[in-house]
């Protein structure tokens, strides 16, 4: 006789703009696979996110579980899209190191640490570490940080 086995959670890391979560893919297609239904999340989904400026990329971690329902997690926006947005460009540099697509204020980087730092993963780390961060990959992005 065969046992029934336990699948374990499944997790699934999307970027998805805020507000503007729909069937197609992305979402569709990664939920569709694992059989959750994926009108269902983009509904919950576009109402945690309505306070949110439309089509800011939020990281999203779907945990679906072996019942086929699912939890998520709204991180805050990547990085560089804070970073780009700060300096007022839409690139980073071709390369990095060389050229500079734009300056932000040290200011600027202290405030990005602030949101940063009520995300779960950093919450732990202080101003100061997710600052040095943020000015290393403002470097790789080719954003100069101005004193």
């Amino acid at each position: 006789m065969s046992k029934k086995t336990q699948t374990a959670e499944v997790f699934v890391k999307l970027l998805i703009g805020a507000g503007k979560a729909s069937p197609s893919p992305p979402v569709g297609p990664a939920l569709g696979a694992r059989g959750v239904k994926s009108m269902d999340f983009c509904k919950q989904f576009n109402d945690k996110t309505k306070h949110i400026v439309a089509d800011t990329p939020l990281p999203t971690v779907i945990t679906i579980k072996s019942d086929r329902s699912f939890t998520f997690i709204v991180k805050s926006p990547p990085t560089t899209y804070f970073l780009k947005k700060a300096a007022g460009i839409t690139k980073g540099a071709q390369t990095p190191g060389t050229e500079v697509a734009g300056q932000v204020s040290l200011k600027h980087v202290y405030e990005i640490a602030k949101i940063k730092q009520q995300d779960v993963n950093l919450k732990h780390l202080s101003l100061e570490s997710i600052t040095s961060s943020i000015i290393g990959v403002a470097k790789s992005v080719g954003i100069q940080v101005v004193h």
